[in-house]
């Protein structure tokens, strides 16, 4: 599998039954496509929808997610404006977000939304989603061009202080705990050492290391 299948499999195996889920722009979106069966899931967009879903068949060209992206809305599904869609966010009815990352650190801190001296959008709501979910879950590759993007410090400007509450890569599953970064779970074929080397936090390896949920 591909990096970016691994991260969004593994992510939707977080998921629980009931829960309203925010996906970021980019590969959070991936998510849709990895959903347990069993379970109902309410995914919000933050441009304005509940019941974000796959496409299906030909693509609404109104109908796009936060990206910008096609996507689908499955029955019972909601749209609204964006006064709506962030009343939802900052009054905390949101219990996961998923969003990409530039940089985390062994502290749970968050850097997503800019690289200084780049053209850039804006913050877009990542700063809202951080400080009103109730669980922050960054899917991202385990590194950039060979760099790690796991850090002891973020060095871009930060979207969160502390909000972070698991971090979900090609190589492994870090929660984060009172600031401090465990290493749970290895991807199939992924060792410590490897994780490591990728690695430029200090992390704990938890007791009962085990292999990655959803593989």
């Amino acid at each position: 599998m591909e990096a970016k299948e691994i991260i969004a499999r593994r992510v939707a195996a977080e998921l629980k039954d009931g829960d309203v889920v925010n996906l970021g722009i980019g590969l959070p979106t991936l998510v849709t496509n990895y959903l347990p069966a069993g379970i109902t899931v309410t995914l919000h967009s933050e441009n304005g929808f509940t019941g974000l879903g796959p496409v299906q068949g030909e693509p609404d060209p109104d109908l796009v997610n936060a990206g910008g992206k096609p996507a689908g809305i499955i029955p019972g599904g909601a749209v609204f404006d964006s006064l709506m869609s962030f009343t939802l966010v900052r009054g905390g009815h949101v219990d996961v977000t998923v969003l990409g990352g530039l940089q985390v650190d062994q502290h749970g801190n968050l850097a997503n939304w800019m690289v200084p001296g780049k053209m850039v959008p804006g913050m877009g709501g990542a700063m809202d989603l951080v400080a009103g979910a109730k669980k922050v879950i960054v899917a991202m590759e385990h590194t950039a061009k060979g760099a790690p993007k796991i850090l002891k410090e973020c060095t871009l400007p930060l979207t969160g202080k502390g909000v972070v509450s698991l971090i979900v890569t090609e190589m492994a599953v870090f929660s984060v705990s009172e600031g401090k970064l465990i290493l749970e779970e290895l991807a199939p074929g992924v060792d410590v050492e490897a994780v490591k080397a990728g690695t430029d936090a200090e992390f704990i390896i938890h007791s009962e290391l085990a292999t990655m949920k959803g593989m």
